[in-house]
């Protein structure tokens, strides 16, 4: 039975990547909880946020009397209510477990030099920084190997079903498609999958509807850029 109170608090749609990991980790679980979004100033200064969040950041989550923060917090307690969201045998369990710990604590210079915008699409991006590079390198060693060993069955990184692993990698797949990163063809494939998911759609459709003016410049103009489209959607 839903309870009123209750919630998903999540930062604007079109940038918060944390909140599309619980949202969909939430939605895949099946939790209905009635949402809220704040839109973000950047730069740690939504104190609307600070005022509600326990870490003082979004997502947060409040189920039947239950308060969870941190995104991958909130995917685990999901999972407790749908253990599909893992990989049943010990060895892919202990594989999408380290992964999604991995890109929860991870790959900080990728998402920096990237910021999650889930609206446009930029100009084929350069990469130039060694740390990106290296941390670019890394998730297409990852999720390639991944993709061999556990994924045959399926277009998702351990196959058919899609679950928390894929649901944490789903803003980098969000970033390489906004700045046209160049990946392989196994990882493009994936990113394509990815993106062509019903709650992948559900979470752009939304996107568009968030105002205009909830848009910060840092994240549609970066280094005086312009941008190639508008109204980004994928597929």
């Amino acid at each position: 039975m839903t309870d009123a109170s209750d919630l998903l608090l999540m930062g604007t749609r079109r940038y918060s990547s944390w909140s599309l990991r619980a949202w969909l980790a939430v939605n895949l679980a099946g939790l209905e909880v009635r949402e809220e979004v704040i839109p973000l100033r950047g730069g740690g200064q939504t104190e609307e946020i600070h005022q509600r969040s326990p870490n003082r950041c979004v997502p947060y989550l409040r189920y039947h009397g239950a308060e969870i923060w941190e995104s991958l917090a909130i995917c685990q307690f999901c999972a407790g209510f749908n253990a599909q969201l893992w990989p049943q045998s010990p060895e892919a369990y202990g594989r999408a477990l380290s992964l999604a710990a991995q890109m929860h604590a991870g790959f900080g210079p990728l998402r920096r030099a990237w910021p999650m915008n889930c609206g446009r699409v930029f100009p084929r991006a350069d990469v130039v920084d060694p740390d990106v590079a290296r941390d670019l390198a890394d998730i297409e060693t990852l999720l390639t190997a991944t993709r061999a060993r556990f994924g045959k069955g399926g277009a998702y990184l351990f196959g058919a079903a899609f679950g928390i692993a894929d649901a944490m990698f789903a803003p980098v797949m969000s970033r390489f498609a906004t700045y046209q990163v160049p990946v392989s063809t196994v990882l493009a494939d994936y990113r394509d999958a990815v993106l062509a998911h019903p709650l992948m759609r559900e979470w752009y459709s939304r996107v568009m509807e968030e105002p205009s003016s909830w848009q910060l410049d840092r994240f549609e103009f970066p280094n005086g850029s312009d941008p190639a489209h508008e109204n980004f959607n994928p597929g």
